[in-house]
């Protein structure tokens, strides 16, 4: 529900040129392409389980989601991990299906089904703020805790990043490989940084004034006391006016209208029931 912002950092102009000069710019273009489309499906998937993403950056180090993601249960937010990795792959058998059928698209396909398989594989590494981290921290919340499992991938994530720094390092004796370096820094800033920036946050309709400057419709439906939050975020249009009829059994119990229900989508507890609200 929503659109999501797109944004360009300033570095990644600034790096895109470096691989321009280097003849490299058609495999930065792929793969910066290939991160987009990794995040959104994150996104997608959020909005799903009643979350959203604010934001989606495109940097040089790749692409970042921002919002909040307090209160997700492990379940959805297995599924929220999983998701970008999931697209690419998806993505990368699709290019090696046209090359096995059109053997001639070779050298338009190989790099593109590349850039989604190594997009995928990296993801799924256990250090925050990739998604295999991520996966880290909701296991290790069940047992640990959630501030306990934060600490953990915390340490990995910059242990992790620091080993691919000092890869780099190492490369300068051979061939200087610049993607390392860069990795190995987005890697640390994300682990160092975790906050609500790198998180998601809920889904809520509400209205504003431009969208009633051009009209809205009004769109009434009728549910039960016992319906989650989640499953009503998903009935919910941001796009018009809202009005709910609440009903116990057959019995209608109360009306909702949209001031009340934007305040209890923006602050009630996803997975409770609506009469916990009402």
């Amino acid at each position: 529900m929503g659109g999501i912002r797109y944004n360009v950092h300033p570095l990644f102009f600034v790096v895109g040129f470096y691989y321009a000069l280097t003849g490299r710019i058609f495999i930065f273009l792929v793969y910066s392409i290939t991160a987009l489309i990794h995040e959104t499906g994150h996104a997608i998937c959020a909005e799903r389980a009643g979350y959203k993403l604010n934001k989606i950056t495109l940097t040089p180090f790749g692409a970042i989601a921002k919002g909040n993601i307090e209160g997700l249960k492990f379940y959805d937010e297995l599924k929220i991990a999983l998701a970008g990795p999931l697209v690419n792959l998806a993505i990368g058998l699709f290019f090696v299906a046209v090359w096995w059928i059109f053997p001639e698209v070779y050298a338009f396909t190989d790099v593109s089904a590349e850039a989604n398989f190594t997009m995928a594989l990296i993801n799924l590494i256990p250090a925050y703020p990739l998604d295999g981290g991520r996966v880290l921290s909701a296991l290790l919340s069940i047992k640990f805790g959630a501030e306990r499992a934060f600490k953990v991938c915390k340490i990995i994530g910059v242990i992790f990043g620091s080993a691919l720094i000092g890869a780099f390092i190492f490369t300068l004796f051979y061939t200087p490989n610049v993607s390392l370096l860069i990795f190995g820094l987005f890697v640390i800033v994300g682990a160092v940084s975790r906050d609500k920036e790198l998180k998601y946050v809920k889904i809520y309709s509400a209205l504003n004034e431009e969208s009633l400057l051009r009209g809205m419709p009004i769109v009434r439906q009728a549910v039960s006391k016992n319906i989650t939050l989640k499953t009503l975020i998903k009935i919910v249009d941001a796009r018009a006016v809202n009005e709910i009829e609440v009903y116990s059994g057959t019995t209608a119990i109360k009306k909702i209208g949209q001031r009340e229900l934007t305040e209890i989508l923006k602050s009630g507890d996803i997975y409770a029931k609506l009469e916990k609200y009402i």
